[in-house]
């Protein structure tokens, strides 16, 4: 039986087999990527080393531009999904470690948010909408869309920034402009967090039972970017307006971390909506508290247009 060494030698001597490593040779010499990183290692790195590590820097450059291309998770075409390459050395020898690629962690993260928060709601439409097919065929809509489309632009983690009050009749869009935001966002590799929100309250409440409620509190409070769908739509309860939404509102206030809310009511419509609990009582000092959070956080801007869902 021939030995494996043998047979790489004869196979090397074949001059079609040295035509083919010549050109891989050349291409891994002449990746930008691979230049750099000899660069910052030309202390240790020679024509051994390289020789030694052909194979893995092939591997590298074969993965790294297939990872440029990637429209998406989905049709990744890395030979681990969602992982990207680096080299290291290891011993003298050149070597790939990978790592989980953005689009890997973002998904990854919403995941972990979905798997917690069970009333996370996102509907086709919301799923893909694209702020590049928001109808624009009103002045308010224009407006609405400028200051949307200015915030992607301008969104810097860690930088103070207000967020959008989206408010205006059933079915106007204002969900679906929420979409759009936070998918124009996901294309900056920024996580966004929709909640809708008369959904989450229930789970909420659902969960005194299992005393999961603080982890479901803070998956919300921490959000990157949080958007409050649908708020105002419910009757809430004082345990509710305060205990929950007032926490999470006043937790994002003092990290000044973006929130956007839509809502049938404007501010003033909405402050009148939470100054009455479900008891029917009228607590007009509690329900300006959280106002006035709201109102720090957000910009308040109308959507109007027709109804979009008939």
């Amino acid at each position: 039986m021939e030995r494996i060494n043998d047979t790489l030698k004869r196979l090397s001597s074949s001059n079609g087999f040295q035509q083919r490593y010549e050109q891989m040779k050349k291409e891994i010499m002449e990746n930008k990527e691979v230049q750099a990183f000899f660069h910052a290692h030309s202390d240790v790195i020679n024509s051994s080393v390289v020789d030694k590590s052909m194979m893995k820097l092939y591997e590298f450059i074969s993965q790294s531009k297939q990872c440029r291309a990637c429209p998406s998770l989905s049709e990744c075409k890395n030979m681990m999904e969602g992982y990207e390459p680096q080299l290291v050395l290891n011993r003298n020898v050149i070597d790939i470690e990978y790592h989980k690629c953005q689009k890997k962690l973002i998904h990854d993260e919403k995941q972990k948010t979905e798997k917690l928060i069970g009333s996370i709601y996102v509907p086709k439409d919301i799923l893909n909408a694209s702020l590049a097919d928001y109808q624009l065929d009103t002045a308010e809509r224009v407006h609405a869309f400028e200051l949307a489309d200015k915030f992607v632009a301008q969104y810097e983690r860690g930088k103070k920034v207000k967020g959008l009050y989206f408010y205006g009749s059933f079915g106007i869009g204002k969900s679906y402009l929420l979409g759009a935001i936070a998918n124009e966002l996901a294309e900056k590799h920024v996580p966004s967090l929709i909640v809708y929100v008369p959904e989450f309250f229930r789970e909420i409440k659902q969960s005194l039972g299992n005393h999961t409620v603080d982890e479901k509190l803070d998956a919300v409070k921490k959000a990157p970017i949080l958007m409050l769908d649908d708020i105002g739509a419910e009757t809430m309860s004082s345990w509710i307006r305060d205990e929950v939404l007032g926490s999470i509102l006043q937790f994002r206030m003092l990290e000044n971390l973006p929130t956007f809310f839509t809502s049938n009511f404007d501010l003033k419509g909405l402050e009148y909506h939470l100054t009455y609990s479900q008891r029917g009582e009228e607590e007009k000092l509690k329900a300006a508290r959280v106002m006035e959070r709201i109102k720090y956080l957000a910009e308040p801007v109308l959507v109007n247009g027709p109804n979009r869902r008939n």
